[in-house]
């Protein structure tokens, strides 16, 4: 009888100690808790500003873009393309507003043609491929600007390579001049400038979405009666990514 009362004592007190030693360390853990609780119910947060280093110091700048541009095959067609292509650009700023700028481009896609029979089997040519590849350079003026974003000027001149005759076909019988069949340019070189700018959103201090909008001017002419050259002006644009190079000026 004194073995059981004994056996259930111990028991007794072992439940105790592990009761208190619980009670204990719920208490500490209350306190611990309670001592290193954010005043926030719903957690802190630390702001960080991904624009705080933005700054317009840099040397170099590079942005590669997904591009459009309307254009005129002919010097009489009614009927415009509209091409796409990319848009390569890089700048050297020489001041804090003033840099120089390269620009290369390439567009390409289909046109309407002018009234004709100059296909291959006899019937209209439709819908012939049409492509510009643009070198240029000129000067840039950094406008308006804040850690957001900036406005950029650029005027741009050099040549482009107009390529209107791939679906042509070569003369023949009927039709001695493919281009003069569709009232498109000849596939020449010509002098072209741009004039518009970018808009610049950053996203970092190195890495910027960029908008660009032009005025494209292209001088072709034609080898065919009236043998004449004319300007056109035509609108292009571009969206795609820039990249500040860390070298500042």
């Amino acid at each position: 009888m004194r073995f059981r009362v004994r056996i259930f004592a111990s028991f007794v007190a072992l439940t105790g100690l592990a009761f208190a030693g619980g009670v204990s360390a719920q208490a500490q853990n209350t306190t611990t808790q309670t001592g290193s609780a954010p005043a926030n119910p719903n957690g802190t947060y630390i702001a960080i500003d991904p624009l705080a280093k933005v700054t317009y110091d840099n040397r170099f700048d590079i942005s590669l873009g997904f591009a459009y541009d309307h254009m005129k095959a002919g010097p009489t067609l009614l009927q415009g393309s509209n091409l796409g292509g990319l848009d390569l650009e890089g700048s050297y700023w020489l001041s804090k507003h003033w840099g120089v700028e390269g620009n290369l481009r390439a567009y390409a896609g289909t046109s309407g043609a002018g009234v004709n029979s100059a296909n291959f089997n006899g019937g209209p040519i439709k819908g012939p491929f049409v492509a510009e590849y643009m070198g240029l350079g000129g000067a840039e003026w950094l406008g308006p600007h804040n850690k957001h974003g900036a406005l950029i000027a650029h005027a741009l001149v050099g040549g482009t390579y107009g390529d209107f005759g791939r679906d042509l076909g070569s003369p023949r019988p009927g039709v001695p001049n493919p281009f003069q069949a569709v009232d498109f340019y000849n596939t020449q070189f010509a002098p072209a400038g741009v004039i518009g700018g970018h808009l610049d959103l950053n996203r970092s201090a190195r890495w910027v979405f960029r908008i660009t909008c032009d005025a494209v001017m292209t001088h072709y002419s034609i080898d065919y009666p009236p043998k004449n050259s004319q300007f056109d002006v035509n609108y292009a644009m571009s969206v795609g990514v820039e990249y500040k190079f860390k070298k500042k000026r």
